[in-house]
């Protein structure tokens, strides 16, 4: 999708901040990810109860609640992952998604906390751009947390929690990748897939998705992406003959807005436009690429339709097809762009980037108009920002933003399955509406949400139950991570960009429609 001025000029500043290469030859050794700890420290192991296997269990190995088990095992809890995927990582390490979209204000402020923004200030630096470099940065993020991979859910068990009124799961049978059968007993357990693994065993409440904005009759979802790879050009040439035209001649040339720096492009939608690809299902949209230097980039903007992740079949035919378009993408750029003369693909990722699946409710289903109002809540866990940019679907190629926020709260109810006394949510399976989620998806957003859970349940443990937090426990918890961790997500202030909004165009917004104020 095109992206808008507004967009661009937020990325612009950032591009713009990050113009000079980065510092070679420095040997210094780097903290690893799980030694970065902005807290007091790692605590020593807390008493885990007899009947439990571990304090947290987690499904899926996605980032973003990587950053919960991380937070939660420093804090002292026992942790245990256990992954439906063959091989752990997700998006970022199996999809190879390493485009990294940092949420800003008004300002132009980062909005990323804790360790995600250590992850992102490495990032611009350039110490953080290869699919080896953020392997090596996921694997010291789990350091030390047990992970078993390709385990497949065959039972849960529910039962009545009595403090709280809510079900709860007391324990969980998996099949191992082997084949044998293993049941854990935990006092949580986190949805961390692409696919709802445990989650729509759990609830037939789904959010109404992207169908909703595309006035689609049956559930629809954003469409997914194969991250492509090239290896042989020239960035720097790119770079120069791109930017000695003037704006209004790139504009015109490439597409809208369309800017190079020496970390990122944006724009280009021209040349996507002009690229025929080889079936329906399959779009060149706009080119997002990341310089990983010494000539080697990605390119996030090959687009495929209809692809529901629990259809494996799909997913790989999705995956080979990306392939294939890939190497005649290839001929493309090397006719459109300067400094691409030479290029060469450098390898295939072997998993899609999967934006948007089924989401189930939570205590709290964010909307656009929180988003688009600044809303602040008394339970905050992340300070989420980033243009509520939905991505396209088969009959809406280009998909829609509906806006641009300044920054707005994350409640923790919008992580908490619904009717649950110890099921969480992370990363994309956030409870947010359709036009919400556009934004909310975004990784740091939620990736800062899952290290304060994770923080927030290593100090509850042993006191209260999450569901039974309130007012005063959540400011008690605020003080204690703006103190240790210097994570600040309560007393934060935004821009409400809807206060001149009617009632009628709240509801407009809300329902995943465009809003044009005259």
């Amino acid at each position: 999708m095109k992206k808008l001025i507004f967009l661009m000029l937020l990325l612009f500043v950032w591009g713009c901040s990050s113009e000079s290469e980065p510092e070679k030859g420095n040997d210094d050794p780097k903290p690893t990810a799980s030694e970065q700890v902005t807290g007091p420290g790692k605590k020593e192991p807390k008493e885990l109860a007899a009947d439990k296997d571990a304090h947290i269990v987690i499904i899926g190995s996605e980032i973003e609640g990587m950053y919960l088990a991380r937070a939660a095992k420093d804090e002292g809890l026992n942790v245990l992952v256990l992954d439906p995927r063959e091989h752990p990582g997700g998006q970022v390490i199996q999809g190879q998604m390493l485009f990294l979209d940092e949420p800003t204000d008004d300002a132009q402020k980062t909005l990323t906390q804790g360790r995600v923004k250590q992850l992102f200030d490495r990032f611009k630096k350039g110490e953080i751009r290869t699919l080896e470099q953020f392997t090596a940065y996921y694997n010291d993020l789990i350091d030390g947390i047990p992970i078993e991979s390709g385990i497949e859910i065959t039972d849960v068990k529910k039962e009545n929690d009595e403090a709280t009124g809510r079900t709860k799961i007391s324990e969980l049978t998996y099949k191992t990748a082997g084949g044998e059968t293993k049941t854990v007993a935990a006092n949580y357990f986190v949805e961390n897939t692409d696919f709802t693994a445990l989650t729509h065993l759990l609830s037939d409440k789904r959010i109404p998705g992207v169908e909703t904005i595309f006035n689609q009759s049956e559930p629809d979802y954003m469409a997914s992406s194969i991250m492509m790879k090239f290896k042989g050009v020239d960035w720097d040439k790119f770079h120069k003959e791109v930017n000695k035209l003037s704006q209004a001649e790139r504009d015109e040339k490439y597409g809208s807005t369309t800017n190079v720096t020496n970390t990122f492009t944006w724009g280009f939608g021209n040349v996507g436009g002009s690229y025929t690809a080889t079936r329906d299902d399959i779009f060149l949209r706009g080119l997002n690429i990341l310089n990983q230097l010494n000539g080697e980039t990605l390119i996030n903007a090959l687009l495929i339709y209809d692809v529901v992740p629990t259809d494996a079949a799909r997913v790989a035919e999705a995956v080979e097809l990306g392939k294939k378009e890939t190497d005649l993408v290839l001929e493309h750029l090397r006719k459109e762009l300067p400094g691409w003369e030479n290029a060469e693909v450098n390898g295939y990722p072997e998993y899609l980037y999967i934006r948007d699946f089924d989401r189930y409710e939570t205590d709290y289903v964010l909307t656009g108009t929180d988003v688009m109002g600044a809303e602040m809540f008394w339970d905050n866990v992340s300070i989420g920002g980033y243009p509520l940019d939905n991505q396209g679907t088969k009959t809406s190629v280009w998909g829609i933003s509906l806006g641009n926020p300044d920054k707005y709260g994350m409640p923790l109810r919008s992580f908490i399955l619904k009717d649950y006394a110890n099921v969480i949510v992370a990363g994309k399976n956030v409870g947010a509406s359709a036009a919400a989620y556009g934004s909310a998806r975004i990784q740091p957003n939620t990736s800062l949400a899952g290290e304060v859970i994770g923080i927030i349940l290593g100090q509850i443990e042993g006191k209260k139950q999450l569901t039974q937090l309130d007012e005063a426990d959540m400011k008690e918890l605020h003080a204690y991570l703006k103190k240790q961790y210097n994570i600040v997500v309560s007393g934060v202030k935004g821009k409400n960009k809807i206060a001149d909004y009617t009632e009628e165009e709240r509801a407009q917004l809300n329902s995943g429609k465009k809003v044009e104020k005259k």
